[in-house]
């Protein structure tokens, strides 16, 4: 039996979460993210908003001119984070065999789970029918037999949307689709594969694996697999990774420090709290950078014990930032990773500081358990508030 995959991506994740939380903004553009007086760009954008060509990582001010009657909202990760938490207790009730890949999106496995709940689609409208019934949210969902077509299935339809790929159907599903679609295109491929007449997936199927390689290099053939649907990466839980990561890809390309900071923050608290939920910490701390063109770099570096605490990994992902010479050029996307896993940390005369991190973190945590993700802050998170 083929593979059942399912995408689920959160729909305007963020600004759904004010709606819900404020009834006074449903139905209105809603803005999180920077004051348009204030220097800092929008964070997310509700579809009332995206109307007016509002997007994420937009000058807040640019998008107070393109929707003057947009309301602005500062960020409120610790409550993003919060439901979250809650959206994938949801999708581990139907299969233990769940990817998160980001605070709004996930992959599930449920090919076990099909005897249990019945096919792979029913399965992905009993998780929107849960989500907006418990959570009052929405969420778009892909079915297909690999990763790569659950996800471009489920960004076809949103909101609310609902896409099904059936197996033995993967080309005539990408057939038509731009090639923009397509995981490593961005406008620099994209500008290259139009010169050779390549428009659409269903054209890039058509070109030969060998003339894309020499094109593209290793790439090429990459790309070669996708436009024929294949796609063999397994869905990874966390207790199997060999890593703890999290990303941001930015809207819009960007090169302010600010901003990046602030992105290296959430990110760090967000593989911080997923490492001491499990049973591990990690000696390596990753930095991923994507640039416009789409060339990607990673840099890391190891530390002399393990941690799993959000300022060791925070500072450590800013050093190795400021690093690298960005000069002219713009990043689309931030990643912070932990990996080289150990389960234990050694008390040593030089680890002091990493161990009192870490039980503050253990002490905000168990504070954020009790009275709520917004009661404690960290000052770095609220510059824009």
């Amino acid at each position: 039996m083929p593979r059942q995959i399912i995408h689920v991506d959160m729909d305007a994740f963020y600004a759904s979460i004010e709606q819900r939380d404020d009834p006074e903004l449903r139905g209105k553009p809603v803005v999180v993210g920077a004051a348009p007086n204030a220097r800092g760009v929008v964070s997310a954008a509700s579809y009332e908003a995206r109307e007016f060509g509002v997007h994420s990582a937009m000058p807040s001010s640019q998008a107070k001119r393109l929707c003057p009657n947009a309301i602005f909202v500062p960020v409120r990760m610790s409550r993003y984070s919060e439901v979250s938490r809650q959206v994938m207790a949801i999708l581990g009730d139907y299969t233990p065999l769940v990817e998160q890949v980001s605070v709004d999106e996930a992959f599930l496995d449920v090919t076990g789970s099909i005897r249990l709940f019945g096919p792979a689609p029913e399965i992905g409208r009993m998780i929107q029918q849960r989500i907006r019934q418990e959570l009052g949210l929405g969420a778009s969902v892909g079915v297909a037999p690999n990763k790569f077509l659950a996800k471009v299935a489920s960004d076809l339809d949103k909101p609310n949307g609902l896409v099904v790929v059936e197996s033995g159907a993967e080309q005539q599903f990408l057939r038509h689709l731009p090639i923009s679609r397509l995981w490593g295109v961005g406008k620099a491929t994209e500008e290259r594969l139009r010169k050779l007449g390549i428009r659409t997936i269903g054209r890039l199927g058509e070109y030969p694996r060998s003339l894309l390689v020499g094109q593209f290099g290793v790439a090429g053939g990459h790309l070669h697999d996708l436009a024929h649907g294949i796609d063999d990466r397994p869905v990874v839980t966390e207790t199997e990774a060999k890593s703890v990561s999290s990303e941001h890809t930015y809207q819009e390309d960007t090169r302010d420090p600010d901003v990046m900071e602030r992105t290296l923050m959430q990110l760090s608290e967000d593989v911080g709290r997923r490492l001491r939920k499990s049973p591990v910490r990690g000696r390596t701390v990753q930095l991923k950078l994507r640039f416009g063109d789409f060339t990607t770099i990673t840099r890391r570096q190891t530390l002399p014990q393990p941690t799993d605490a959000d300022d060791v990994i925070y500072h450590t992902a800013l050093r190795l930032l400021r690093q690298v010479p960005l000069e002219a050029r713009k990043v689309r996307l931030l990643g912070v990773g932990v990996s080289n896993f150990g389960d234990t940390i050694q008390a040593t005369l030089f680890d002091e500081t990493d161990i009192s991190h870490s039980h503050l973190d253990d002490t905000v945590d168990a504070i954020r358990r009790r009275f709520g993700r917004d009661t404690i802050k960290r000052g770095r998170l609220v510059d824009d508030e």
